[in-house]
């Protein structure tokens, strides 16, 4: 089985000073064999501790402009089998701008992003995205769409921070799980799929 950790929307500096430690801990303990950055990430200082762990691949969020504007706005990847399609999710800069001035409850947002995740990645098998800083993690038209939510700044009040796991066994399919972030130094609560 090959378990890779999922993160995104770190903001980091610009919404929480540094990557929270429980992190790296979660991923290291899961040993994860790769992980993958949906977007958001800031400074690139947040994917060389992300590598210490494993190996990351990352792709460019709407925030990742100055530092990080060499990442790929969408990768494919095939692991074991699999195909996992990966972007942001803001789609293109007039869209992100329309998203912005435009409010949607969290349901209509959540719709908007993975009909739009769908459409970029019609064949994949499985979809992982950011943006929305909240977790996704349901199937839609027989592909997985994952959304591991913000590992700094969740959106939704009251809502804590989360990371996720993507579970890949060519047998037995594919198994994902978001992980709830406690606050610092507390333990850490398990929400699977």
């Amino acid at each position: 089985m090959t378990t890779l950790g999922v993160i995104a929307d770190t903001h980091i500096p610009d919404r929480v000073p540094v990557l929270n430690p429980q992190v790296l801990e979660i991923f290291k303990q899961a040993q994860v064999t790769g992980i993958l950055h949906a977007g958001d990430v800031i400074t690139p200082q947040v994917l060389v501790e992300l590598g210490k762990v494993a190996p990351v691949k990352a792709v460019r969020g709407n925030l990742d402009i100055f530092y990080l504007r060499n990442l790929p706005l969408r990768l494919v990847l095939n692991v074991d089998g699999f195909t996992i399609g990966m972007a942001h999710g803001h789609g293109t800069f007039g869209r992100y701008m329309i998203d912005k001035f435009r409010p949607l409850m969290p349901v209509e947002l959540q719709k908007r992003h993975t009909g739009r995740m769908l459409a970029t990645f019609p064949d994949a098998d499985v979809i992982v995205f950011g943006h929305l800083h909240f977790p996704c993690n349901l199937y839609l038209e027989g592909k997985l769409l994952f959304n591991p939510g913000s590992a700094s700044f969740p959106t939704l009040q009251g809502r804590p921070a989360t990371v996720g796991f993507l579970h890949i066994d060519r047998a037995q399919g594919i198994r994902s799980e978001i992980v709830t972030l406690s606050e610092w130094g507390k333990d850490t609560s398990f929400i699977q799929s």
